[in-house]
């Protein structure tokens, strides 16, 4: 699977990475968790793209979460958006609802 294949796009896929796969990648991604419907995520997503955009080298999966989603499950996320920052399939820090680009800057710094 091709990082534009599920990445930097408008949609949330279905789940298609397991919590194992996800603790495998290698290198850095952002895993975003959220819904298309979801008002919290709309109000994020510019900020989100602008940041993403900057780093090319920074994978981004954006994954359609939900009640019973269990990769959203085994990341404990409670809110959306949420931004889990990885490092080698480890979380080095995450981001839940952000307002603005700068916060997520700050988020992807902390990998830099």
């Amino acid at each position: 699977m091709k990082d534009n294949d599920i990445g930097f796009n408008a949609d949330y896929a279905e789940e298609t990475f397991t919590f194992e796969q996800v603790s495998e990648l290698a290198g850095d991604a952002i895993l975003e968790f959220g819904a298309p419907w979801c008002g919290y995520c709309q109000a994020a997503s510019s900020a989100i793209k602008e940041v993403v955009a900057e780093h090319s080298e920074l994978r981004h999966i954006k994954v359609y979460d939900g009640k019973g989603k269990p990769l959203g499950r085994a990341f404990k996320v409670k809110l959306w958006p949420t931004l889990i920052l990885l490092h080698e399939g480890n979380e080095v820090a995450r981001l839940v609802r952000p307002l603005s680009s700068d916060e997520v800057r700050q988020l992807i710094s902390k990998i830099h």
